[in-house]
């Protein structure tokens, strides 16, 4: 698979999907450890990246060892888009994506992100411009549509293909759905299958673990898959993709000790980055969701303590506390 000038070694890449507050640079290479072809920014804010807003151009920053990557932009008008595009490609990525596809309310409310649903001339037009306006890769990812009754994705790709796009991600759910109900990867598959599409088309959506993307590269026949949510404190799951679709067996599991080791590697990246106080409540979400703990009797008291943790001696206190016991109930 090929995305502009960038050749990608396997033959089924897997990406990290771009996620706001999560795909900072530390869980970008962390992701990229652990196996996964392309790595995204969080969403960039054309709007706050033009008026040079401090925390916006922060996440512009990427380093060498996580390219191939990919910095995300939205916005509602050409001409914000546009000039964001150009300070964006200052920056150097590989890709520059387009955000038409961010559910939430104070991005798609606005008319920005999935909100360009309701606008398709103005969702193209946004497209042609930042295509022309510069000379790296320029690709998309959406949603299937509005809501179930304007899945208008299948002449959407070929109308962003017509605009020069190298690339297309789709995710699965329309934006009434939010992030309900199950990911419908037909209509993916439908336009994966059209003969008259001839970009990249990448499907994302409840890619849960390594069979689901193998299913989805078997039954759709997409050229890559986007994994989000299910890296939240598990990292190791591009590990996992990678060798049931290099090998065609699963990865053993990896021991708690070692799944432990990946979790305070995740604290440490943050907070070297931001802070103490501030890395560990960036890294809570990771802590809250890691399958790591799943299944532990009584374990609402340790968790609780572990998300209210202020210190990195404490929430590693705690963390080896749940290890133990999670250790313990494999070893039953």
């Amino acid at each position: 698979m090929q995305i502009g000038e960038i050749k990608f070694k396997s033959a089924h890449p897997v990406f990290l999907a771009p996620m706001e507050d999560v795909t900072d640079v530390g869980f970008r290479l962390q992701c990229k450890e652990y196996g996964a072809d392309m790595v995204y920014t969080e969403f960039v804010s054309a709007d706050a990246l033009i008026r040079s807003v401090d925390k916006t151009c922060q996440k512009l920053h990427i380093l060498e060892e996580e390219r191939p990557v990919a910095i995300q932009i939205y916005g509602r008008d050409v001409e914000s888009m546009v000039e964001a595009a150009r300070i964006v490609e200052e920056s150097h990525p590989d890709i520059l994506d387009l955000n038409f596809g961010c559910p939430v309310k104070r991005v798609a409310g606005k008319g920005a992100g999935a909100g360009m649903l309701q606008n398709i001339p103005l969702l193209l037009e946004i497209t042609r411009e930042v295509v022309m306006a510069v000379k790296i890769p320029v690709t998309v990812k959406t949603r299937l549509g509005w809501d179930h009754e304007h899945r208008i994705i299948h002449d959407l790709a070929l109308q962003l293909q017509d605009c020069g796009i190298a690339a297309l991600a789709i995710h699965g759910r329309t934006r009434s759905q939010m992030y309900n109900g199950e990911a419908d990867w037909t209509l993916i598959g439908e336009v994966k299958n059209d003969p008259r599409i001839r970009i990249p088309i990448i499907g994302n959506g409840d890619v849960t673990s390594a069979e689901v993307a193998r299913d989805m590269f078997n039954r759709y026949g997409v050229d890559a898959i986007m994994v989000g949510r299910a890296t939240f404190g598990r990292p190791w799951i591009f590990r996992e993709i990678q060798h049931l679709l290099t090998t065609g067996q699963p990865l053993p599991p990896m021991t708690v000790a070692e799944c432990l080791a990946a979790l305070k590697q995740q604290v440490k990246i943050s907070v070297d980055r931001i802070g103490e106080y501030r890395g560990i409540l960036h890294i809570r979400r990771h802590l809250a969701a890691t399958p790591v703990f799943k299944g532990i009797p009584n374990f609402r008291e340790t968790r609780i303590a572990m998300l209210r943790a202020e210190n990195v001696t404490d929430l590693y206190a705690l963390m080896d506390q749940a290890a133990e016991r999670a250790a313990s109930l494999r070893a039953e």
